[in-house]
């Protein structure tokens, strides 16, 4: 046998799981109670904007009437005036609330919306959409809303908790490129960059941080045990060694004089004299930028990887970003004006790298000189 379709709705599961949904016997529903019982259920699906407009509107035009079931029966029309839809978004959106199960279409034979009346002009009846899921499921909205609110409360921990051993990795960093910059960090600063790129931001719809989350805590200790050890685990300080000359034994003192802590031009100095960093990095602000501003020029100098790793063993990272940067920009200023007298900047660099180890170049006397130049 076949069946003609008769162009009326197609039936669903969704649909036949709606009508066994039903209220307690006896028990009346007031329409600030079915609305509360539609926000809950857009907050438990987390309904799309279109969708909980639609469900706010079939809320509204509930009657209060004493029935069994929350029938409504608004036009498209209505609807569509009411939530300022479309009437094909309206149908998608009428179609998805039912697959949801929150409401349940309740057509009749000629598949049109309306009331049906008594003789003395009563509602009796009505054809339209059954809005008593919302309020059979509201004990559902109410363990859904808790378990989204415990994974948020979950994730805004997580991120909090992120937030700290991201700043303790950078702070350790910091310290040691400031204090140590003859220790080796490329290792730490690979797998902060690697880690970066792998965590989720707090604001976008991903996945929790709690993957990362270890991964970062692993990081911290790692550099902070890096940045201990390399002030000497507390174990040995300038002030507490002996002297085993006498204090007034003049010859002692003079053959004893060490050569005080090498001075280390700051980040706004390179950025004066050196403009040519902002391309790499918009603002040098502190060590750190200048050394990765650096880093990243110094294949645009032409200077080979091993020539970069020389000059970070021999002058640490912040001098040789310093020296990169310093190469570039002579280089850049003779190109504008048209005489170009460093053939070679990666070759230069490697020269220069070997001079200041000597101490025959001043960094930051070059560097002072070529803001002054910058400035007249």
């Amino acid at each position: 046998m076949e069946t003609v379709h008769s162009g009326g709705r197609p039936l669903t599961r969704a649909a036949l799981a709606g009508r066994r949904r039903a209220l307690e016997e006896g028990r009346t529903i007031s329409r600030k109670e079915l609305a509360a019982a539609g926000r809950d259920a857009a907050k438990a699906l987390r309904l799309r904007p279109a969708l909980r407009a639609i469900l706010s509107a079939l809320c509204a035009v509930w009657g209060e009437q004493p029935w069994a079931r929350l029938v409504v029966w608004p036009s498209n029309e209505h609807l569509c005036g009411m939530t300022g839809l479309s009437e094909r978004a309206l149908r998608y959106g009428l179609r998805d609330l039912v697959a949801l199960e929150l409401i349940t279409p309740r057509d009749s034979a000629n598949g049109k919306r309306f009331a049906v009346r008594a003789p003395g002009g009563a509602i009796i009846d009505a054809f339209g959409f059954d809005l008593t899921p919302i309020v059979a499921r509201k004990g559902e909205w109410a363990n859904a809303i808790m378990e989204a609110t415990a994974r948020d409360d979950h994730r805004r921990r997580s991120f909090e908790l992120l937030t700290v051993r991201r700043r303790a990795v950078a702070e350790a960093l910091h310290g040691l490129l400031m204090r140590f910059p003859q220790i080796e960090v490329s290792d730490l600063l690979a797998a902060r960059e690697s880690l970066e790129l792998d965590t989720p931001k707090r604001r976008a719809a991903g996945p929790d941080p709690d993957l990362v989350l270890e991964a970062w805590g692993e990081l911290q200790v790692m550099a902070e045990e890096r940045f201990y050890q390399a002030a000497s685990a507390g174990n040995s300080s300038r002030h507490i060694e002996q002297d085993p000359d006498a204090p007034t034994d003049p010859c002692a003192k003079g053959s004893r004089e060490e050569p005080g802590p090498i001075r280390l031009p700051d980040a706004e100095l390179v950025a004066a004299a050196c403009p040519v960093a902002v391309e790499m990095v918009a603002n040098l602000k502190s060590a750190a930028d200048v050394i990765e501003a650096g880093r990243l020029m110094r294949g645009g100098i032409g200077a080979h990887p091993t020539a970069w790793s020389e000059a970070c063993e021999s002058l640490g990272a912040f001098r040789a970003a310093c020296l990169v940067l310093i190469v570039a920009q002579l280089h850049e200023d003779e190109t504008r004006r048209g005489e170009i007298r460093i053939k070679n900047p990666g070759g230069y660099f490697r020269q220069l790298v070997r001079l200041c180890a000597e101490g025959r170049y001043g960094i930051e006397a070059e560097l002072m000189a070529m803001r002054r130049r910058k400035m007249t």
